[in-house]
């Protein structure tokens, strides 16, 4: 099918306005604002979903260190927090009992972090970089990423009204192509635009083990009075995943009525009849969960994906003309399963080294190894790299993986 597409130029491509894009084009706003030799570069955000925050979902208790960096006075502005975390727990689930841990691992503690809705925070920190100068494209996804000579360019975006065989239909629309200095993936887990990254680019991943996925089926409760505590926080491991697997649940008071409540199956089951929707199920019935939902009303639920393997899967985060940011780059720590926080930081660095390249004016690879050398010397690599072992201790089922946790909080 011959069609001829508009052709758009920008300097900077944003992909995804998800914690990572967003802090990106949020410290890029601010930097340029704060350099009177710099004029602000063209800026196109793009985010598939209908608005700010629409794909945004996790049953999150967020490290606020990387948004105390991003926006010092988040407090002030109006983050919206729905708890200070009060109070830790972590059981071992049987099938119909549960046995609570004497002691909390230094990993779950989460002294000092926030119960949040990622919906509600993703849409306010979009607030905030509109305050900044740059909107947002919502509704815009892509297609094709553009490389051209070794080069990435820019990305094709998605043709509207096809039928189910992808031919056009009356109110067919083509896909535009964007054509940019830079692109940076923040799309999340295993975005279609980072596949093709590493389909086309295989350097990216050469020196890397393949990535490993959970997957997190989330609902969010509005319970009776005293059934939990605002901030109290959760964690459980064993039923109903059974012991050579990996995966555990979590119940987050988002305030005293309101419950996150969610599982996380690891996708390497190797049991072909592996249903974390199913599991989620069943842990929604066991009595330790029960007897805080029982009698009340759930209001949201959805499901995402989890890249859980670490500082090993961790790609070539730039190319010519390329940065990966977030879950792109599989920015999480596995032992806390915690991502926000790292995912801001990456959006920070990214932008730092964009301001690099202004100044150079030069998006190439030599320049946008700045993007690297940040993150070998930032506190996201501290982190990653200590719990770089951690998904693997559990390769021989959960009481080896528990073992091989202590003995690495140990040494």
């Amino acid at each position: 099918m011959d069609v001829q597409r508009e052709i758009l130029e920008t300097d900077i491509l944003i992909v995804g306005a998800g914690p990572a894009g967003l802090a990106l084009a949020y410290k890029l706003a601010r930097l340029v604002e704060q350099d009177s030799q710099l004029d602000m570069p063209e800026v196109l955000l793009m985010e598939k979903g209908s608005y700010v925050g629409a794909h945004a979902l996790s049953g999150a208790v967020m490290d606020p260190r990387g948004i105390a960096e991003l926006i010092p006075d988040f407090k002030e502005k109006g983050c919206p927090l729905s708890a200070e975390v009060s109070a830790d727990a972590m059981y071992y689930l049987s099938r119909d009992g549960s046995i609570k841990f004497p002691f909390i691992p230094p990993s779950l503690n989460n002294h000092g972090n926030y119960v949040i809705s990622l919906n509600k925070f993703t849409a306010w920190v979009g607030e905030q970089v509109e305050a900044a100068g740059i909107d947002t494209y919502a509704g815009l996804a892509g297609y094709e990423l553009l490389v051209e000579d070794g080069k990435v360019t820019g990305v094709q975006t998605v043709d509207m009204g096809l039928d189910k065989e992808g031919h056009p239909r009356s109110n067919f629309e083509p896909g535009s192509i964007v054509k940019a200095r830079v692109t940076i993936l923040c799309e999340g887990v295993h975005g279609s635009l980072t596949r093709h990254a590493f389909e086309k680019i295989p350097q990216l991943v050469e020196n890397t083990i393949p990535q490993a996925y959970l997957t997190g089926v989330k609902e969010v409760w509005e319970v009776p009075p005293g059934r939990i505590k605002a901030g109290q926080v959760i964690h459980t491991i064993g039923y109903p995943q059974p012991n050579n697997e990996y995966g555990g649940g979590w119940i987050y008071g988002m305030s005293d009525t309101m419950v996150s409540v969610g599982y996380a199956v690891g996708l390497n089951s190797p049991d072909p009849t592996n249903d974390p929707h199913m599991k989620f199920q069943r842990y929604k019935a066991h009595p330790l969960v029960k007897k805080i939902l029982d009698g009340g009303k759930m209001l949201h639920y959805g499901a995402k994906t989890i890249p859980d393997n670490g500082y090993y899967s961790l790609p070539k985060l730039y190319h010519d003309g390329l940065m990966l940011c977030g879950d792109s780059a599989g920015f999480l720590n596995p032992q806390k399963l915690k991502g926000i926080h790292l995912a801001i930081k990456s959006g920070i660095m990214a932008a730092e080294t964009v301001v690099d390249c202004l100044k150079a004016d030069d998006f190439s690879a030599a320049t946008l190894k700045g993007y690297q050398n940040r993150f070998d010397n930032s506190w996201a690599k501290q982190e990653l790299y200590k719990t770089r072992n951690f998904h693997a201790g559990f390769h021989g089922g959960l009481m080896a993986g528990m073992f091989n946790g202590v003995m690495q909080m140990i040494t």
